[in-house]
């Protein structure tokens, strides 16, 4: 696998799908007339919805193909965590509650045991995130569907003026960092890759865990970053995760330099040696460690320990736009 072209390689074009995603968003010109309308533009991690003095907000995600791992190990029982991990997690980034959930899954044909292990985690994830799951779709698609997705729609609410946007980011602001739980929900078409060309998931890593454990690992949900938006000064907060750290580019004009960055989970360095993978191509797939950030000035540190004290001080905002790794600009 050539170094610095492994993901678009193993099939996913991250710059193709920026491109792909730009030219839908333009297209996406019409403007709901009367109360209610949209705040913002469309691209930030979730739309929101002006509603008086309050806002509503709608995040929208799956589990990618994170779903042919768990057909691997035949063992569904944790993706419904990753399903709302994905869409809370976008929420919190703007200090929005989630309220209310509704799945959707997509299938060849239905499997009562896979459908019961699938309910589990969902029920779970809304118990990590204090959320009610109201609803949700099956649809069976034999001939479009091969296997299941199961992805899910969150919808969030929070006063107007308490809502973090990103716009008060500043040079100078510390990027401070809250581990991740391992690869999370994105760049499994690259993992998988990786790992079914070089032993599969009954690999034993030094630490005792198998390859396919470490990759089931579900997404962490963030939900403390509510408590420290509620004592800190929060400039923005950012969910890393497809596209890695450019994801703080969805926050603000300016750069993002992580210059310490958190120590990457084993899963991911055994991925980056095994598939001969540059710093460059894992920082801009994978969340390497760092599954969420706060953007703060750094008088707020000692407050956002208080609540969540595995957080880490990554790096500093600077005047330049784009996102850096030790000074050099992620492409």
């Amino acid at each position: 696998m050539s170094k610095g072209t492994g993901y678009a390689e193993a099939g996913v074009d991250i710059d193709l799908e920026a491109r792909g995603v730009r030219t839908l968003i333009d297209q996406l010109s019409y403007r709901r007339q009367g109360s209610f309308p949209m705040l913002g533009s469309v691209g930030h991690f979730a739309g929101l919805i002006d509603f008086g003095d309050m806002v509503l907000a709608l995040a929208v995600d799956g589990v990618g193909t994170k779903m042919l791992v768990a057909d691997g190990l035949q063992d569904w029982s944790t993706v419904g965590i990753d399903c709302v991990a994905m869409n809370v997690n976008d929420l919190f980034v703007m200090n929005l509650e989630p309220v209310a959930f509704v799945d959707y899954i997509a299938t060849e044909g239905i499997s009562v045991d896979k459908m019961r292990q699938i309910g589990i985690g969902l029920n779970e994830g809304a118990r990590q995130a204090n959320m009610n799951i109201v609803g949700g779709e099956t649809a069976t698609l034999k001939g479009l569907v091969t296997g299941l997705d199961l992805a899910g729609t969150c919808l969030g609410a929070q006063k107007k003026d308490k809502v973090v946007t990103g716009e008060t980011i500043a040079p100078g602001d510390l990027i401070v960092g809250v581990p991740s739980t391992g690869v999370h929900s994105n760049g499994y078409t690259l993992a998988r890759k990786v790992a079914l060309e070089n032993g599969g998931y009954d690999v034993v890593l030094p630490s005792g865990r198998t390859v396919g454990e470490a990759l089931l690992t579900p997404t962490r949900i963030y939900r403390e970053a509510l408590d420290a938006a509620a004592v800190c000064d929060v400039h923005g907060m950012c969910h890393i995760t497809g596209g890695g750290l450019l994801n703080f580019t969805r926050l603000s004009k300016y750069g993002f330099d992580i210059t310490d960055p958190l120590p990457v989970p084993e899963i991911l360095a055994w991925i980056q040696e095994l598939g001969g993978l540059d710093e460059n191509e894992m920082y801009r797939t994978f969340n390497m460690g760092m599954g969420y950030a706060f953007v703060i000035p750094e008088a707020n540190l000692p407050a956002l320990r208080a609540v969540i004290p595995d957080v880490q001080v990554a790096g500093t905002v600077v005047p330049e736009s784009g996102a850096y790794l030790r000074g050099v600009k992620i492409h």
